[in-house]
């Protein structure tokens, strides 16, 4: 093999044939720099030999879409993940990290870790409401004010209350870690030629594509934006065509997803989450020993971490989700505009669709996640917690804290 042969699916495919696919996964993901054939081919060896050990317990990682080439767009760690999980638990714990949806999707990787098909999963909580809807809880509109305010919360004692206790109660969910963004609108083709969006006003009558998320359609309602649900295999020509006008996302997802060569505009509503999430099947995690345990809770914590570092980095760096995106990132080479909206027009969005002013279109949501919570106000109680912090604090200032520990 040549030092200077790039890696492409073939020579990926057959390094995975000889070392085993999480290997091959694993050796990419740890790769600095260019990707070669023997360079990847090299890491994996030496990453199947540090992984055979026989272990106490092999886990199945369903992760959606995610691979290796993915994870370096949105830097959401889940690779990261599975090979610390194996790093700290001196490979007592061993991953089989199964992407690209080859096991499970964004609408059914919950179900299935809940009955037990896979152990680990990644998905959007948005998408996981379906199945488990207490992750509703997350979906307010203008909850959150900022990327800060949501890690701020998933660090947050009160989460273990908020979400993480009932998650497990009334779902079979241990919720570890999770990437944070705003979700906003992916305008297509139809807004090339318009100016950059402004206003709100000037999406008012869009139609628009909406993800699996209940309480998000709400807010897209009261917003007059028209969410309809569009099979993902139809959105891309949707947007092309100008068959709809946009699509209800984050930024990280519209680039790692590979709608960029179809938007025109990426419209910054930040008007509720887009959380890209890992969580387990709590009886597996309870099965654990007391030791692996800990292992899965530290670890999950440092990539809370990981996300809250890599990710803003990946967002500037390889997204191009700032003003006037440069070239070298994907929104700068596929001619997205970023539509950076005033704090006074956040605000007149908020006072459209939030329950802070429009609380009778939530009641009913409220009451359900409130019974389901055990009584609490859980709306109220995140909506203060994610206001601890100054609305303009930066994600990096944000204190990392363990938060089952209290």
């Amino acid at each position: 093999m040549s030092k200077k042969t790039p890696l492409d699916r073939r020579g990926f495919l057959k390094i995975a044939g000889r070392y085993g696919y999480t290997s091959a996964l694993l050796a990419v993901a740890g790769t600095v720099g260019p990707l070669t054939l023997e360079g990847v081919g090299t890491a994996a060896a030496a990453t199947a030999a540090e992984r055979d050990k026989k272990p106490l317990k092999t886990l199945k990682f369903g992760a959606s879409g995610f691979n290796e080439q993915n994870l370096k767009i949105q830097e959401s760690g889940q690779l990261w993940f599975a090979q610390k999980l194996e790093e700290a638990s001196d490979g007592a714990l061993q991953i089989e990290f199964i992407g690209s949806n080859a096991i499970c999707n964004q609408l059914d990787c919950v179900k299935k870790t809940q009955q037990g098909i896979v152990d680990l999963f990644t998905a959007s909580t948005q998408n996981s409401a379906g199945s488990a809807p207490y992750y509703n809880v997350l979906d307010f509109a203008y909850m959150f004010p900022s990327r800060a305010a949501q890690h701020h919360f998933f660090y947050h004692p009160k989460s273990e209350q908020l979400l993480r206790e009932p998650m497990r109660r009334l779902h079979n969910i241990q919720f570890l870690y999770t990437h944070c963004e705003l979700r906003g609108l992916m305008m297509g083709k139809k807004f090339a030629d318009k100016p950059t969006v402004t206003s709100i006003d000037e999406l008012a009558g869009t139609k628009n594509r909406v993800t699996g998320t209940q309480l998000g359609r709400i807010a897209m309602q009261l917003m007059d934006l028209n969410p309809v649900p569009i099979a993902w295999e139809e959105t891309l020509d949707g947007l092309k065509q100008g068959l709809i006008d946009g699509a209800e996302t984050w930024m990280g997802a519209a680039a790692y997803a590979n709608m960029s060569p179809v938007l025109s505009q990426a419209v910054d509503l930040k008007f509720f989450c887009g959380t890209e999430h890992t969580a387990m099947n709590n009886k597996t995690f309870e099965s654990l020993p007391a030791d692996l345990q800990d292992v899965v809770m530290e670890t999950s914590f440092e990539a809370q971490q990981y996300t809250q570092r890599e990710q803003e980095r990946a967002l500037v760096e390889v997204v191009g989700a700032v003003d006037n995106p440069p070239a070298g990132t994907v929104f700068g080479d596929n001619g997205v505009r970023v539509a950076t909206l005033s704090d006074e027009e956040i605000h007149k969005a908020e006072q459209m669709c939030s329950p802070e002013y429009r609380p009778a279109e939530w009641e009913q949501w409220r009451e359900r996640l409130n019974k389901m919570s055990g009584g609490l106000d859980v709306y109220k109680e995140i909506y203060d917690i994610a206001r601890e912090i100054p609305k303009d604090m930066d994600v990096a200032s944000v204190e990392a804290r363990r938060w089952w520990q209290g």
